[in-house]
């Protein structure tokens, strides 16, 4: 299946050239249907450069298109717009394209090769969770992409201190999305969790370890700390309270970064053991990644400086410089609020390393070992900054090289219902686990509500069932409200409006595809088994709103991957629920299991099963597993 919109541009860009003319073709979806399904503006901007009215310029277009085999005629509009309305019969040709649903299912399957060993002083063990395709396996007779590139995503990156909490909700969930719509046109993806595992509080965190468990010291692998966050909260305590014990943890961190084994061994059991939480929400929210803690890359930070001093020896007025004890990198463009360069601290006077330094050594493993040609930092919004000049300096140094694409994926906050932080009644941070649990917890009182007929449930459901429901409910509805909205803004909580059963939320379309799915157990159809020669008959102004709203799906994709919007494919599967919707409607629809003859029933099955489909494989892309029933 081929995008539309892609191969109307390329219609509009041949009519241009036999004109004599280069320019964008500016094609786009229609805002109104009433005027067609497509229109290109092109001919407004033209005509400055060509000095002739707008609906002139128009009309030479459309003269010169040849698009007689997918349009009707082409109209102009309004002051010079070209409106393009889709044939039928073309629709029909082009969906007909997609091969018939695999049977026995999408069987899951490791869709990526080995991650890529990590660097030698890599402390903790590489943790590689492959994700499984699942509905990824039906394509929808979608190409794979031709030039597949190396991708690394940035994604997660709690702190091994404490427990996951909401404010990793966006970046865990916005990630894996991106990196399923990578990894389903082709791209070789590294999920990265680049985790807080290394610095000055895991001295305090071991020492305190050594203190109220001695039994982790001969048996470290036996370690299990029920809650993390008391467990911080109790260090913390300890060392502010207790000088002794703040020396000692001030000399566990020499030990620590010393290499001293035993002091390792417990720090490891520890990291384990918060890793251990970690993937259990990981699991839960159907979340694959691997693992690189910053300890990974403890050798490459002296790497670092040991390249940043050689610079600064080899040009002494170059963006590597010494300020004030600080090894720091000047870029251009980087200004403090008193007008004054702002510098990159790479080495703090005192020898200590920060994140500049982590990170840039990062940047080089997965520039030089991974080969990545694309690396995406889904981050917040507020370290734009950082980002910013981490790109810089990687560039000016020569350690990022022109093709290879840097990205700061920047999202906004997930705050409370009342528009402020969110934050428990004593004011602490929300665990993550906890707002899941919420969001199940309303969830099930709204599956347990009576099901309608249209719903695709079987019969009464055992509470089992109810809750297996209530969980993948309740956790797409969280998934979906977030990417639904566009990533650089703020969004709340609103648990009523995300489980709504009406509106652009998870609920409606796991309600959506229950219901097609429901169509097939009604008339004993096994849509695998649908003619795949039969045709599509598109006679009815719902059958063909439907049908271009199954044939927008490529170019939809085609958008997520250019410009990260996973809120593009939200807003593209509402569409496509509302037409299927309009296409099954008693009064504004047709019928399907009693449609006369049986070739316009077999069209409309496979219209079904297409929606059907399409909808599964969009919110598998979105990390959203489906229902059969509800």
């Amino acid at each position: 299946m081929r995008s539309m919109l892609a191969l109307l541009e390329e219609r509009m860009r041949a009519a241009l050239q036999r004109l004599g003319v280069e320019a964008d073709p500016l094609v786009r979806v229609a805002q109104d249907e009433q005027f067609g399904d497509y229109q290109s503006n092109c001919a407004m901007g033209l005509a400055r450069t060509l000095k002739k009215k707008p609906r002139d310029v128009a009309e030479a277009i459309i003269e010169s298109l040849d698009v007689a085999d997918c349009c009707a005629p082409p109209e102009p509009a309004g002051p010079g717009f070209i409106n393009f309305r889709l044939r039928p019969e073309f629709l029909a040709t082009e969906l007909a394209r997609v091969p018939v649903a695999p049977r026995g299912g999408n069987v899951p399957s490791d869709a990526r090769a080995d991650g890529g060993a990590a660097p030698p002083s890599c402390l903790l063990p590489l943790t590689s969770c492959l994700p499984q395709p699942g509905d990824s396996a039906d394509r929808l007779g979608l190409p794979e992409a031709a030039d597949p590139q190396v991708v690394v995503v940035d994604l997660s990156s709690p702190n091994l201190a404490k427990e996951m909490h909401v404010g990793h909700l966006r970046s865990t969930v916005i990630g894996d999305c991106i990196c399923r719509i990578l990894e389903f046109v082709g791209h070789h993806v590294h999920r990265e969790n680049h985790v807080g595992d290394w610095g000055t509080q895991f001295g305090m965190l071991v020492a305190h370890l050594r203190h109220v468990r001695p039994d982790v010291i001969e048996h470290p692998e036996q370690l299990v700390i029920k809650n993390l966050e008391t467990f911080y909260v109790e260090a913390k305590a300890h060392f502010d309270a207790d000088p002794a014990f703040a020396e000692q943890a001030r000399a566990t961190v020499v030990e620590l970064q010393q290499g001293d084994p035993a002091t390792r061994r417990i720090w490891k059991a520890f990291c384990d053991e918060s890793l251990r939480h970690c993937h259990e929400l990981y699991r839960r929210l159907d979340v694959c990644l691997e693992d690189r803690g910053e300890s990974c890359y403890a050798d490459g930070m002296v790497e670092v400086i040991r390249r940043l001093e050689e610079q600064r020896a080899q040009h002494a007025d170059g963006p590597v410089q010494e300020s004030q004890g600080a090894l720091c990198v000047f870029l251009e463009g980087f200004q403090t609020r008193e007008g004054t360069p702002l510098p990159m601290i790479v080495r703090k006077r005192d020898g200590g390393f920060n994140y500049a330094t982590s990170d840039l050594a990062t940047l080089i493993h997965r520039i030089e070992q991974l080969k990545a040609q694309r690396i995406i930092y889904v981050v917040g919004v507020a370290q734009r900054q950082h980002f910013e000049m981490l790109f810089a300096a990687a560039r000016r140094l020569g350690w990022a090289p022109p093709q290879v694409r840097l990205e700061h994926l920047g999202f906004g906050n997930l705050l409370a219902s009342t528009g402020r932080p969110f934050k428990t009644r004593e004011g602490g941070t929300v665990k993550l686990k906890d707002l899941l649990d919420e969001a199940v917890a309303r969830a099930r009182r709204v599956v347990a509500a009576p099901a309608d007929e249209e719903s695709g449930t079987p019969r009464a459901l055992t509470p089992e069932e109810m809750d297996r429901i209530a969980e993948t409910v309740g956790l797409a509805a969280v998934k979906y409200f977030d990417l639904s909205h566009a990533l650089t803004t703020d969004y709340r909580f609103e648990p009523d409006i995300m489980l709504s059963l009406e509106g652009n939320t998870a609920p409606y379309m796991l309600y959506a595809y229950a219901r097609v799915r429901a169509i097939g157990r009604k008339g004993g159809v096994d849509f695998t088994q649908l003619p795949a020669n039969a045709p599509l008959l598109l006679d009815h102004p719902a059958e063909q709103r439907l049908a271009l709203a199954l044939a927008r799906f490529p170019e939809t994709l085609e958008t997520v991957v250019r410009d990260l919007t996973p809120n593009t494919l939200t807003d593209y599967l509402y569409v496509l629920a509302r037409a299927f919707s309009r296409f099954y409607d008693k009064k504004l629809g047709v019928p399907v299991l009693a449609a006369t003859p049986e070739a316009v029933r077999i069209s409309r099955l496979r219209l079904c099963d297409l929606t059907a489909r399409t909808l599964r494989v969009g919110l598998h892309l979105l990390g959203i597993r489906t229902l059969e029933y509800m």
